[in-house]
């Protein structure tokens, strides 16, 4: 169990505009408020600096590896994690990185410093006739590792988005001592009214999710409903589609009651499946 047990988490759902230094003092004083509500940790939605769209995709993507001078969504993260000395999962970004582009979250230590960059796995290719067609593996190349972080307030394992659709993913993270799992994430209507709770609720782990708010420019409506979920599936947070901060308490100590009610660790069983992590297993 990690040092702090029980810290508070802020969930800052935004509205994106078409304007990147819109975004950017939006999201600062968000970040702002939440840290003056107490919260330790916050969390920033999928694509908060760029509307969700192949359309901006391009024109709003950051080099964040090499040209830190000329990403100002980076540096603002960096800074406002530093002056509010709290941990940062600043979402999700447009990244440009080896002449491509990816959908990345960066998280920031209370020293300003970066600790973890997570590109999304899981691309979100859909379509259903009549409804929606969105296709973002014609813009985003994938990533290739699963990202888990220790900080101040715990081990935390980063998705982003459609990755929370697969198990697979939070098991791994679960394997590996994390002890909440943030998922930015902006699900349309259709799979948030379908998904988006119920995906949450199964993770057997504290889960937060940071979506923007519905009236947010892109190609689709988004479903908003921020959330945090604790270890038996319960909501201990969660918001409507409106522009908002969500305040929760995390509580480390439940994640080990929930294992003792409920020992479904050691319920598996080895003789009849098992469970591989193969990014383990390498030298």
């Amino acid at each position: 169990m990690p040092n702090v047990t029980k810290f508070k988490i802020g969930l800052c759902q935004l509205s994106v505009t078409s304007d990147k230094n819109i975004n950017l003092a939006h999201a600062r004083s968000s970040i702002a408020g939440a840290a003056k509500q107490g919260a330790s940790l916050v969390v920033l939605p999928e694509m908060w600096n760029c509307p969700y769209s192949t359309d901006y995709f391009e024109n709003f993507a950051e080099d964040f590896d090499h040209n830190k001078d000329g990403s100002p969504s980076f540096s603002m993260l960096s800074e406002v994690s530093f002056s509010h000395k709290i941990t940062l999962v600043g979402g999700s970004m447009p990244e440009r990185r080896d002449g491509q582009l990816y959908n990345t979250c960066c998280v920031f230590g209370p020293n300003g410093k970066l600790k973890a960059k997570h590109s999304k796995l899981h691309l979100f290719d859909i379509d259903i006739p009549g409804d929606i067609l969105f296709k973002e593996s014609d813009t985003f190349a994938a990533g290739d590792q699963p990202t888990i972080v220790d900080t101040d307030v715990g081990r935390i394992g980063i998705g982003i988005c459609h990755d929370i659709r697969f198990p697979e993913l939070a098991m791994l993270y679960q394997a590996r001592g994390a002890d909440l799992i943030c998922y930015p994430g902006a699900f349309n209507m259709s799979t948030g009214e379908m998904l988006w709770e119920l995906e949450q609720r199964a993770r057997r782990l504290y889960v937060a999710t940071c979506s923007p708010s519905r009236d947010s420019v892109g190609s689709y409506t988004i479903w908003g409903h921020s959330t945090v979920v604790g270890p038996f599936g319960e909501i201990i947070a969660t918001s409507s589609h409106e522009e908002t901060v969500v305040m929760g308490e995390i509580d480390y100590s439940k994640i080990q009651h929930r294992r003792e009610a409920m020992p479904m660790e050691r319920q598996r069983r080895p003789d009849v499946y098992r469970f591989v992590d193969f990014q383990e297993k390498k030298p």
